[in-house]
C-alpha cells in the first residue's frame, strides 16, 4: 500500500464511512456532534483572536490568510480527532444518490447533527463569554468578533448561499484529501490547504456561523464594545431571526450543494463505473 489512497479509493472510502455514520445510535451523534460544534467554534474563535489587530499592521490579504491558517485546526479536531460535523456529512449524499443508503437514514443523520452542532457552538459561546477573553486587546477582540457577526447578518440571501458553496466545497475537499493520507501528517496536510483557502477567501460555514453570530449577538448589548467596534447604534439588523433567517439558512443549502453535490456527487458520478 501507498502513502496515499488513489481518488477512487477515496470514494469507495468514504462510501464505507457514510454508511457507518448512519448506523451510528442517536447518543453517539449527539455526543459527537457537540463536540464537533466546539471544535469548530475554537477554530472561529481562535482566528478572531490572532487576526482582531493584525490588518492595518500587515494588511487584509495576510490576515485573511493567518485567519484561515489558525481556523483549520477545528477540522483537524473533528476528523483526527473524532466528531460529528455537518458540513462534512454533506459527503453522505453520495452514498445516497448510489442508492447505498435510504433517505431517512441520511436526513436523521444530518437533523441530529446538525442541532447537536449547534448545541455545541452555543456551549463555547457561553465558555467563552463568562472567560472574559473578549476584552482583550481593550475589547479589541469583542469588537472584532461584532463586527464579523454584523457583517454575516448583512449579506443578501444570493452572496450568502454562494459563499455557503464555496465554503462547503473547499471543506468536503478538505475530509476527502484527509480521507486519502494514511498517517496523522498527511491528514494535516489535506485538511490545512482546503481550510486556509476558505476562510481567506470569505466563504461561509453554517456551523463556524453558529459560533460567529450568535457570540455577536451577546456582545451586542455592551455599549464599550460596540462603540470600540464603530458600531454604536448600527447593530439593529444583528437579531436571532436575522442570524437564522438571513444567514443560516441560505448558508446551510449552500453548504449541502457545494459538498453533497460538487464533491461527493460529482466523484461518485464519475468514480461510479470504475467501482463497479
Amino acid at each position: 500500500m501507498g502513502g496515499f489512497l488513489t481518488p477512487c479509493e477515496i470514494c469507495k472510502k468514504v462510501e464505507e464511512t457514510s454508511k457507518q455514520k448512519a448506523s451510528l445510535p442517536v447518543t453517539s451523534l449527539i455526543v459527537l456532534g457537540i463536540l464537533a460544534g466546539v471544535y469548530i467554534g475554537f477554530g472561529a474563535e481562535l482566528s478572531t483572536t490572532v487576526t482582531h489587530d493584525l490588518a492595518k499592521y500587515m494588511g487584509v490579504g495576510f490576515s485573511k490568510f493567518i485567519a484561515g491558517s489558525v481556523f483549520s485546526v477545528g477540522l483537524m479536531l473533528v476528523v483526527i480527532g473524532g466528531a460529528e460535523l455537518f458540513t462534512g456529512n454533506c459527503l453522505m449524499l453520495g452514498c445516497r444518490m448510489q442508492r447505498n443508503m435510504k433517505t431517512g437514514e441520511l436526513l436523521r443523520n444530518w437533523s441530529i447533527v446538525y442541532l447537536s452542532n449547534f448545541a455545541g457552538s452555543l456551549l463555547l459561546v457561553v465558555i467563552v463569554y463568562y472567560s472574559g477573553l473578549w476584552k482583550l486587546g481593550h475589547l479589541g477582540v469583542g469588537a472584532e468578533a461584532l463586527k464579523i457577526a454584523s457583517a454575516k447578518v448583512n449579506l443578501s440571501f444570493v452572496e450568502a448561499f454562494c459563499r455557503g458553496i464555496g465554503c462547503n466545497w473547499l471543506v468536503c475537499l478538505a475530509v476527502w484529501l484527509a480521507a486519502a493520507g494514511q498517517d496523522v501528517a498527511s491528514k494535516i496536510l489535506g485538511v490545512y490547504f482546503p481550510i486556509m483557502a476558505f476562510v481567506a477567501s470569505g466563504f461561509e460555514h453554517s456551523i463556524a456561523n453558529m459560533y460567529f453570530i450568535p457570540v455577536g449577538l451577546v456582545l451586542k448589548a455592551n455599549q464599550a464594545v460596540a462603540g470600540a467596534a464603530g458600531l454604536s447604534g448600527n447593530l439593529a439588523g444583528l437579531t436571532w431571526s436575522s442570524f437564522l433567517l438571513h444567514n443560516l439558512l441560505p448558508v446551510t443549502i449552500g453548504n449541502i450543494v457545494g459538498g453533497g453535490l460538487f464533491v461527493a456527487g460529482a466523484y461518485c458520478l464519475a468514480f461510479r463505473q470504475h467501482k463497479n
